[in-house]
């Protein structure tokens, strides 16, 4: 008997009484004790009948939803929708203009207390009118619930900034306008920031190329680093390598002198015939 057999037929014999008390006394949850003894008797051949994917919480889902209706009953002026996405999410969707007001509610109300912006993102969906959906996502400690509310707006038209409300969303807010190129007004420092300076065009567009517009190379004859009109005028290489990987085999050395010696043999033959 190995010493992994007899570690395995120990812990067997100290799990099984422990799960059968906790079981008598009620300390113990079906599920979770059918689980343990799974584990403790080795029993692993358990036919799964649905896919492992997250519960919904019904209580906590109508509790989502009648506070999404409070919210919506409160502020009806900016709220155009109220949804529970993906069993457990809060989703507010609104108007452009009542980007401050909502947030400042769900920042002060003492039903929401949601202190903590975590995020803000875009998603560009250039068949819209309203190519950009602006994305918060808020957080409340107290509460332990998270809320992502959405608004939309074009190419041209600048939302309010939230900086006001949650000054972590000053960063957020740059990020947004470098990659995407969404104007926020009343930002107290709106300006690149993942980008390099004089950077042209917002890469996260769906219009925007992947090659982008230019390059950044090391010029050996300035000594510095230079910004170049992107070219892409190469179609084709012949890689000459001794790699074994090579990318086009026709033209690998090995390959040319069997060809090579091939053709020499074929003349040979041909010549004495």
């Amino acid at each position: 008997m190995t010493s992994g057999m007899v570690m395995a037929s120990s812990v067997r014999r100290v799990l099984i009484p422990a799960i059968n008390l906790l079981k008598s006394t009620g300390s113990l949850s079906r599920c979770a004790a059918a689980s343990a003894y799974r584990y403790s008797t080795g029993a692993s051949n358990v036919t799964e009948t649905q896919p492992t994917v997250r519960p919904v919480n019904a209580l906590q889902q109508n509790k989502l939803q009648e506070f999404g209706a409070y919210v919506a009953q409160n502020i009806p002026k900016y709220v155009e929708k109220v949804e529970v996405t993906n069993g457990d999410e809060l989703q507010i969707c609104i108007c452009p203009e009542g980007i401050v007001p909502v947030l400042s509610f769900l920042k002060d109300h003492h039903t929401a207390q949601f202190t903590n912006i975590v995020d803000i993102c875009a998603v560009d969906i250039p068949t819209k009118e309203n190519r950009f959906e602006i994305v918060y996502h808020l957080r409340s400690l107290r509460l332990n619930s998270v809320v992502r509310v959405k608004t939309y707006t074009d190419e041209l038209t600048p939302v309010d900034s939230c900086c006001s409300v949650f000054a972590g969303a000053n960063w957020y807010e740059r990020e947004v306008f470098d990659m995407f190129g969404v104007f926020f007004a009343n930002h107290p420092d709106l300006r690149r920031i993942l980008t390099d300076y004089g950077f042209e065009g917002h890469p996260f567009r769906k219009d925007f190329p992947l090659s982008g517009y230019v390059e950044v190379r090391y010029d050996d004859e300035t000594k510095r680093v230079v910004v170049e009109p992107l070219e892409l005028a190469q179609e084709m290489r012949k890689f000459d390598l001794h790699s074994p990987w090579e990318s086009f085999p026709a033209f690998a050395k090995r390959n040319i002198k069997e060809a090579d010696a091939a053709g020499t043999e074929e003349n040979k033959s041909e010549e004495k015939k």
